[in-house]
Formats: structure tokens, C-alpha cells, sequence
């Protein structure tokens, strides 16, 4: 007999801790209870502040549990109890925060976190009495889980509070626990979510305060912090410029896939993947996406860009200024990186406008102003905003004499059969200053480099002391594997050395023969580029600034040299991280890093293959290959899921060369693998060529066959993709190849296979009535009935009806055509022997045909018919039969009947 608010009293003063838990369980009820009342909503919320001051802890965490459906409650009621979560129940949860018991901590913090996800905090209150506490709770002197669950708390509601608080509130504290050197564990946490900061923040702050953060936690003394760093590496990436990512985040990344520690090396590989494809770029990837919004000159420009073999996009520019002086990195793997920029010092460039070899050692000129354009806005690409220049004494080419690209050559000059011996465009540089055109990226080796023998020395002794740098390490495979790298690239450097000279005196030789003056009224044919890089650079670029290991080296031995060359040309990525990725498939690395590498390097292959575009394919073409014939069944169901990915990046031609031989392996391999294919059946087939497509209605039979009959599963899957691949085929092969299969799969012991399969047929239906002629059609019609309406077992008869009950509904056919070669054959079913398939003609008669304009306003002997066919099922001896066929369709019982009376037939 007691009001809400005296039995909220009466068991809130209660000595027994269980009464006091239901009070805390009820406070909602109660508050629902006295809502009309603003007064009595107060003395509630008054009685809740009065009870978290409970002495035991599990009334405390109860109580913390109804607060997020308290604070909603309060908020939908605002007019009534207005700033009553502000006043009453934030500081509970505030408080509890620091509560001295580790259930109420937790359960406060996902109170917290539900509340702000849920919006029900103001910005006001998050700035004056969530922050300040939390940034109490993680000052040097407070209590070690307190302070580590604290710091746990800001990363994650970071992303909830937004940019400014984030950087005003959070940041600076964030990075003070980065460098808090008494407690790894606070380290570890913030190294876990220092991806979702960097997200939060932008890119200027993430470049400016986070990445030396970044840098320490990725030295870190314990292998957990490192490796924490190395899986949220991909968001890191994502927040900073393609430059920095570049010249310090890969070889930063190297280092972690080096690491001593084994835990470190298996996150820093699964992380490979998805690092390398942050260095997507449309330029080179060869996808374009919202390009009507571009104008027809940069579409043009980069329409070029996409069918050149060798691309140097605007966004892989390196200036030496931006290299970090970190002693925290400084080591092996960042002197290599780091080398290009020690090369370009050498040549004497002013810092405005500085001369970088890139891959295959083209000189990118890019003045200061375009690379702050370039910084500013770096999503929008403008291959036109730079030039890749020789500059053979350091001088600037003249703009009236700058000749476009398509000016240097003719189709003669292109398609023939290429001197080796011979650098045409060096010539052309000397005479007219003109502008070099990136298409021949391997015309641009040392000759036009004045001091080039210093540059060598210089290369020289970095390789000699990282040598010994390493030698005391070198127990470690990864280790000795660069050891030996290296002292190959200290070799082919001083074989480089002496043969430059005499390479440069051969080219000039030929090129005083070959009458270059003609030259500037030669056109460059831009469809299909073939570059061609010589062996000394080529040796040079490659070995002096990528490690690779020995896993490459043995590998890429057995090529010849053109082959060689051809499988490492590619300046998307830095080429060790390339390296990296494809030794993934390495044996050898299963043992040392995780059994399951090479599971991981074929989930991330399309997102690497798509960074390096379809030009770069022969890059990854062979670790296709081996992962595909992997003995793990896992790998290969992987490669099966995302082959039609793949395609779509590759392109027809690729496909056609590449995919579908592995493709028809897979149809052949385990059904674990074959499902993989089969999901995506028609996104692959609908990428090939129709003569190639035809191929497959020969092997599209056997999905029927199964390793394990009860995989049902594959059947109903096989009946979705059927549906699809009609599109694909012509109705001649749709009924000589996809009918039979769909007649077998509507007489499946599953029913969820013939539920698809009714789907299937009323589609076939549908597309072959639609072809000129519909004989096609009327076939599949008469072979419907005679193999099904006139089937000697009732599950048969019961099929036809669920197919002819499809056909109306989708409207595969018209209702005259209807009436015309299936309705008549439907309603001889009325007086079939099993009860099951007249209640199915009742139904569909009733609910789906009776529901066509056609049949309620035309007076034909149709009508009629059916008329007295549910006259007479409306006098069936069975009562299912005769409810379902005397209930009006609207009625609102029939859908549930309909459905338990469905179920039942099976």
C-alpha cells in the first residue's frame, strides 16, 4: 500500500544488501511511475545520489548500470526535470571513476562510454567535468590500474567528443603517457589506440606532435608496445602525408618486421598488407572514382598517366629536409631510406628545387611552391604541377624551348626494336634544354650526374658502416639476410663505378651516328610504354636503397635479366616493403614468424595489388601464383573469396592471362575452396569475355556434386548465382545448360534449396518467354508440367503449385499467358489425393491470383474456372483446406496462417 517513493525509502534504508540491490534495479520502474509529478522525479534523483554513497560494492555497480537507461529516461522527459542527468547522475559517474573497487571502475567506464556515444552528455559538461577528472586520474602520482584505465577512457572517447576536444583536452596529456617511463602498461594502451588519436586529430597534428611519439613507442624496450604499435600501423599511416609516410613510416616499418621479438614480427606482418595500401594513389592504381567531376585536361593528363608502365605521382616526392635526425631510428634500415636524400645533397641542388632519384633513378624536379600545394591539398592529384627534368649542370630548362611529351617521338621510333646501347633523350637534352618526358625513366642514368663517382663512394661507405653496424647481430635470419644484401650492393656498386664511364662513351658514340637532330618533330605514341632500364641502374637503384633477403635474392636468381628487371620495377611503394610482403609466402618465414603468414599475405593481395595498379601486376604475379597451389586449404578458400576482386583491378586482359587458370583450379579444389568461388560466380564470369564465359556452362554442373551430400548450403548457393548468370547467357544456353540444373535443385530434400530454386525457375520463365521466339519458354513451361504437376509424388505436385504461385507474384509472366499454359494444369489440383498440396492451391488461388486486376475484372471462362475451383475447395473434406479457401485475402490472420501452414508442408 506504500507509494513509489516510500518503498523506495523503505528498501533503500534497508540492512539487507540484496533489498538495496533491487532499489537500484527499480529506480527506472519508479521513476516511470512518478513522471507526471516534477517534484516527485526530484526526490527520486535526490534518493539516487543518497544511494551511491552505499557502502557495498555491488549496490554501487547495480546502481551504475541503470544510469545510462536513467539519463535516456530523464532526457526524453526533459521539459519536466530540466539539467536533471547534469545535476544528479553525471558526477555518480564521474566519481565512480576513481571508486576504489574494480567492478564499479568498470562498470562506470561503460557507463561513461555508453552515455557520450549515446549523446546524452553536453559538450559543456565534457569539457568542465569529464575531462578535468580523467586528467587528474592519469597525473604521475595517481594510482597505476586507476591511471592506465584512464588513459584507456580518453582514447576511447576521443572519436565521441570530436577534433577540438580532443586536441584541447586530450592530446597534450596523451602524450605525456606515451613517454610515461615507469609503466609499460600505460605505454601499451596508448600504443594501442594511438591510431584512433592520429584519426581524430588530422593529419598537421598527428605530423607535429604525434609521430615522435610514435617513434618512441615503436623503440620501445618491451616487445608489447611494439607490437601494439605495429597493428595500428595502418591508421597511423593514414592520418600523415604520402611523403612522410614514405621516407620515414616504411623504413620505420621495417624495423618492426626486423624485430628480435617474434610476437612484434607476426602483427608487424599481418600489418604489411594493410600498410602498403595507404600508398594507394588513383594515378597509378589505374581506379578512378567520381571523375565527372574532374575537368577534361586533368582528365586527360591522367587518362596518360594510367597506361604508362612507369608513373612518378606527384605524392611520392622526397625532400632530405623532411628526414627525421631521431637517434631512435637511426639505424641500418633508415640509412638505406634515408640514402636518397644523402644523393641528392651531394649534386649541389638548391633547397627550393631539388633533384631526387627515384626508382630506376629518374631525376623528379618539383619546386617548392607545387610540393606545398601538393601538401595542402594531397587527395587532389595533378600529375601537371611537376617535371621530371634532366639537369646535367645543375641549370633550369628555358619554358619557351619546353616541348610537350607527345612531340619527342613517333610511332617508328617507338614500336621498333630498341638500342640498348643508345640515350636518345640525353642528346636531345644537351640540345634543346627541352623537358624529359617520364615515359623513359630509364634514359637518366649517372651520365647526366656531374660528380657521380662521389655519389658512389659516398654509397660506398654508408653500405661499409652499416656492415659493421650489423655483423653483431648476425645470429638473427633477418639480420644476416640484410648483411648479405648489403655486401651484394657494396659489390655491384664498384662494378657500377667501372663500367659508367665506358657506358657513357658508347652512348655518345652511337647517339653522333644516329643524327638526333631530327628528333624534336618525332611524336610519342602514349598508349602502351614499354620503358626500358639499363643493368647499371637498374643494380644501383635497387640494391643501394632497398633491402631485400636472401629469400628474394635466391629467388630472383633463376630469372634471365629481362625478367629480373621487369619484376622489380615499380615506384608505388617503397621497394623493401614490397620485398617484404612477397617473401611472405616463404616457407621459411611460416617457422620463424606465424604458421599462418601466408594466410594473411592472400587476404591483403587484392588491397596490394590495387595500390600498386594493374601496370605493377607482374610484381605480384608469382606470389599469386604460389599462394594459390598453397598446401593450406585456408589460403587458398582466401584467394577464392576475392579472385573476382582481383579481376575487377586487373582488368579483362589480365584476367583472361593470369586469373583464370587459378580460377580453374579452384572450381576442381575442395569444397571449402569452391565455395569461396562459387559465392562470387557471376562477378567473375560477368568480367570475361562471352567466348570464355560460354566455357563454364560445361563445369557448371558439377557444383551439384559435393564432397559431403549434407553441404545443402552449397546447393542453395549454387541457385542464387544461377538467378544472376541468366543475365550472362542467351536463352539457347540458358535452356540447354542452367534448365536442367534448375529442374534438379527444385526437387532438393532440403527445402530452403527449393525455395530458391522456384525463384530460379519463374526467372527462367521469365527470360525465356521474353526471347524471340518463345518457344524456349513454352518448352520450360511444358516440361514444368509434365515433370512436377503430373509428378507421381506429392512433393513434386506441391513444387508446381509453389512455382506457378512465384510466376504470379513476380509477374514473370503475363496473366493471359498464365491462364493460358499453367492455369489450367494448377487447377486440376483441386482434387489431388494429399490434403498438403490442395491447401497450397487454396492459398495461392486465394491470396496471390485472385489478387490480379486481371482476374477481378475480366468475365472470361478463366474466372469462371477459377471460381468453381475454390467453390469446390471451400467444400473439402479437409479444414485446413476449406479455411484457406473460404477467408477473404485481406484478412489480417491469413499472412500468419499462411506462414505456419507453409512450414508445415515440409
Amino acid at each position: 500500500m506504500l507509494t513509489p517513493l516510500g518503498r523506495l525509502d523503505k528498501y533503500a534504508a534497508s540492512e539487507n544488501v540484496f533489498n538495496r540491490q533491487m532499489v537500484a534495479r527499480t529506480l527506472l520502474d519508479t521513476l516511470r511511475e512518478v513522471c507526471d509529478d516534477e517534484r516527485d522525479c526530484i526526490a527520486v534523483l535526490e534518493r539516487i545520489s543518497r544511494l551511491a554513497d552505499d557502502s557495498e560494492p555491488t549496490v554501487r555497480a547495480e546502481l551504475m548500470e541503470q544510469v545510462p537507461h536513467i539519463a535516456l529516461f530523464c532526457q526524453e522527459n526533459r521539459p519536466s526535470i530540466p539539467y536533471a542527468f547534469s545535476k544528479y547522475l553525471l558526477p555518480i559517474v564521474v566519481r565512480y571513476l576513481a571508486d576504489q573497487n574494480n567492478q564499479v571502475r568498470k562498470t562506470s567506464q561503460a557507463a561513461l562510454l555508453a552515455l557520450l556515444e549515446q549523446e546524452l552528455i553536453e559538450r559543456f559538461d565534457v569539457e568542465t567535468k569529464v575531462c578535468p577528472i580523467l586528467i587528474e586520474l592519469t597525473a604521475p602520482d595517481s594510482n597505476d590500474d586507476v591511471k592506465t584505465e584512464a588513459v584507456a577512457i580518453m582514447c576511447k572517447m576521443a572519436p565521441m567528443v570530436g577534433k577540438d576536444i580532443t586536441e584541447r583536452l586530450i592530446l597534450p596529456r596523451f602524450c605525456e603517457m606515451c613517454c610515461d617511463c615507469r609503466m609499460f602498461h600505460v605505454r601499451k594502451v596508448c600504443a594501442a589506440n594511438f591510431g584512433d588519436i592520429c584519426s581524430v586529430v588530422g593529419q598537421q597534428a598527428t605530423e607535429e606532435m604525434l609521430l615522435p611519439r610514435f617513434f618512441q613507442l615503436c623503440s620501445d624496450n618491451v616487445w608489447g608496445v611494439r607490437k601494439a604499435c605495429a597493428e595500428c600501423f595502418m591508421a597511423v599511416s593514414c592520418a600523415t602525408c604520402q611523403e612522410i609516410r614514405r621516407t620515414k613510416l616504411s623504413a620505420l616499418f621495417i624495423n618492426l618486421i626486423s624485430d628480435p621479438s617474434r610476437w612484434v614480427r607476426q602483427a608487424a606482418f599481418q600489418s604489411l598488407g594493410p600498410f602498403i595500401s595507404t600508398f594507394a594513389n588513383p594515378s597509378s592504381s589505374g581506379q578512378y572514382f567520381k571523375e565527372e567531376s574532374k575537368s577534361s585536361e586533368d582528365t586527360s593528363v591522367e587518362d596518360k598517366n594510367r597506361i604508362r608502365d612507369q608513373e612518378v605521382p606527384e605524392d611520392v616526392q622526397i625532400r632530405p629536409e623532411d628526414v627525421s635526425s631521431d637517434p631512435s631510428i637511426s639505424n641500418s634500415s633508415v640509412k638505406l631510406e634515408n640514402m636518397v636524400e644523402d644523393r641528392a645533397e651531394t649534386s649541389g641542388k638548391s633547397p627550393g628545387e631539388i633533384s631526387v632519384p627515384m626508382d630506376s633513378s629518374l631525376l623528379c624536379t618539383l619546386s617548392s611552391e607545387s610540393h606545398q600545394e601538393a601538401a595542402s591539398n594531397e587527395n587532389d592529384k595533378k600529375p601537371a604541377n611537376y617535371k621530371s627534368a634532366l639537369r646535367p649542370e645543375g641549370g633550369t630548362s628555358s619554358p619557351d624551348s619546353a616541348l610537350l611529351d607527345q612531340e619527342l617521338y613517333n610511332s617508328f621510333h617507338f614500336w621498333r626494336t630498341p638500342l640498348p646501347e643508345i640515350d636518345l633523350d640525353v642528346e636531345l637534352e644537351q640540345g634543346c634544354g627541352n623537358t624529359l618526358s617520364p615515359e623513359r625513366p630509364e634514359e637518366t642514368p649517372e651520365v647526366t650526374i656531374p660528380g657521380s663517382s662521389n655519389i658512389t663512394m659516398a654509397t660506398r661507405k654508408e653500405l661499409e658502416e652499416m656492415i659493421e653496424n650489423l655483423e653483431p647481430h648476425i645470429d638473427d635470419p633477418d639480420v644476416k639476410a640484410q648483411v648479405d644484401v648489403l655486401s651484394a650492393a657494396l659489390r655491384a656498386s664498384s662494378l657500377d663505378a667501372r663500367e659508367e664511364a665506358s657506358d657513357a662513351e658508347k652512348r655518345s658514340d652511337m647517339q653522333d651516328e644516329l643524327g638526333v637532330n631530327e628528333l624534336p618533330n618525332c611524336k610519342i605514341n602514349h598508349t602502351a610504354s614499354v620503358p626500358l632500364i639499363s643493368d647499371a641502374v637498374e643494380n644501383m637503384d635497387s640494391a643501394l636503397r632497398y633491402i631485400h633477403n636472401d629469400s628474394d635474392l635466391s629467388t630472383n636468381s633463376s630469372f634471365s635479366p629481362d625478367e629480373e628487371k621487369r619484376s622489380k620495377v615499380q615506384d608505388v611503394v617503397p621497394q623493401a616493403l614490397l620485398d617484404q610482403y612477397l617473401s611472405m609466402t616463404d616457407p621459411s618465414r611460416a617457422q620463424t614468424v606465424d604458421t599462418e603468414i601466408a594466410k594473411h599475405c592472400a587476404y591483403s593481395l587484392p588491397g596490394v595489388a590495387l595500390t600498386l595498379g594493374r601496370q605493377n601486376w607482374h610484381c605480384l604475379r608469382e606470389t599469386y601464383e604460389t599462394l594459390a597451389s598453397d598446401m593450406q586449404w585456408k589460403v587458398r578458400r582466401t584467394l577464392a573469396f576475392s579472385i573476382h576482386e582481383l579481376a575487377v583491378i586487373l582488368g579483362d586482359q589480365l584476367t583472361a592471362a593470369d586469373l583464370v587458370p587459378i580460377f580453374n583450379g579452384f572450381l576442381k579444389d575442395l569444397d571449402e575452396v569452391r565455395i569461396g568461388v562459387l559465392k562470387h560466380l557471376h562477378d567473375f564470369l560477368k568480367l570475361l569475355h562471352i567466348d570464355k564465359r560460354r566455357e563454364y556452362l560445361y563445369q557448371l554442373q558439377e557444383f551439384l556434386v559435393t564432397d559431403n551430400s549434407r553441404n545443402w548450403r552449397f546447393r542453395a548457393e549454387l541457385a542464387e548465382q544461377l538467378i544472376l548468370l541468366l543475365e550472362l547467357y542467351s536463352p539457347r544456353d540458358v535452356y540447354d545448360y542452367l534448365r536442367p540444373i534448375a529442374l534438379n535443385l527444385c526437387a532438393d530434400k532440403v527445402s530452403s534449396v527449393r525455395w530458391i530454386s522456384y525463384k530460379l525457375v519463374s526467372e527462367m520463365v521469365k527470360k525465356l518467354h521474353m526471347a524471340t521466339p518463345p518457344t524456349f519458354g513454352v518448352d520450360l513451361i511444358n516440361e514444368l508440367v509434365e515433370n512436377f504437376g503430373r509428378c507421381p509424388k506429392w512433393s513434386g505436385r506441391q513444387a508446381f503449385v509453389f512455382v506457378c504461385q512465384t510466376v504470379i507474384e513476380d509477374d514473370c509472366l503475363p496473366m493471359d499467358q498464365f491462364a493460358l499454359h499453367l492455369m489450367p494444369h494448377l487447377l486440376t489440383l483441386a482434387n489431388d489425393r494429399v490434403p498438403n498440396v490442395r491447401v497450397l492451391l487454396a492459398k495461392t488461388l486465394r491470396q496471390t491470383l485472385l489478387e490480379k486486376e486481371y482476374f477481378l475484372t475480366s468475365a472470361s471462362c478463366h474466372q469462371e474456372a477459377v471460381e468453381q475451383t475454390i467453390m469446390a475447395l471451400q467444400m473439402d473434406r479437409d479444414s485446413d483446406v476449406k479455411y484457406f479457401a473460404s477467408i477473404h485475402p485481406a484478412s489480417t490472420k491469413i499472412s500468419d496462417d499462411a506462414m505456419s501452414t507453409a512450414s508445415s508442408t515440409y
